[in-house]
């Protein structure tokens, strides 16, 4: 990964680089699942977008969840500049941060657990970083779809930040927002530790289980 740009700040929309019309060429299928990587999906199928660090790594922890992940895809979001391309948002002028697409069956797999993967997976409470990955892109952040998905990731942030507490970590920094414009990264990072198994991945957590109920969907 590119972690040599430090800003740790987010652009304003004047200094935002203006980005382009069109997006930039992604993958067609899932590496793994052999799915479309791209919409419409078939029907039932929800989605859930998570920023916690390197995409890398962040994409191939919800795809190893397995049965009722439809696909994973690698993307951007949050930012100002539209159809980033991956140079341009590890500059750290488009506000954009590295995310995560997954698309899921929610028959098969709820959002909860998804919500406990996300926060057992990273490390929330280190703001603009993760570990030697240091950046506005790198940031922690839930993309929320709709209602019931902000009161589970709410709820969740919650229990799991007592349980930090009660070991030591300090404040969880993670943003949770209204789900943005969604950019998918280019071909070579869709599914890349799967196509590149000795590949980066400096994604940990904090060793804390994440006290959230996971019911039967």
């Amino acid at each position: 990964m590119l972690s040599f740009h430090k800003r740790i700040s987010l652009p304003t929309a004047a200094e935002a680089l203006p980005g382009r019309r069109d997006p930039v060429l992604t993958a067609g299928t899932h590496f793994i699942t052999g799915h479309e990587l791209k919409p419409p999906f078939p029907r039932g199928i929800e989605t859930a977008l998570f920023g916690m660090g390197c995409f890398w790594g962040a994409e191939r922890k919800f795809w190893e969840l397995g049965d009722g992940i439809h696909v994973t895809a690698a993307g951007y979001a949050g930012g100002l500049t539209q159809n980033p391309t991956y140079e341009e948002v590890c500059s750290g002028a488009t506000g954009h941060n590295e995310v995560v697409l997954v698309a899921f069956d929610p028959a098969k797999i709820s959002y909860e657990a998804l919500l406990k993967t996300f926060w057992e997976s990273h490390d929330p409470t280190q703001g603009m970083r993760q570990g030697n990955d240091v950046g506005t892109q790198y940031r922690s952040a839930i993309y929320v779809e709709n209602a019931a998905q902000r009161t589970a990731a709410e709820a969740s942030k919650a229990a799991f930040a007592n349980a930090l507490a009660a070991r030591g970590f300090a404040a969880i920094t993670t943003e949770i927002l209204d789900r943005p414009d969604f950019y998918y990264a280019e071909a070579y990072h869709q599914q890349y530790l799967a196509q590149n198994p000795r590949g980066y991945c400096g994604l940990g957590g904090t060793g804390v289980s994440c006290p959230i109920g996971i019911s039967p969907p």
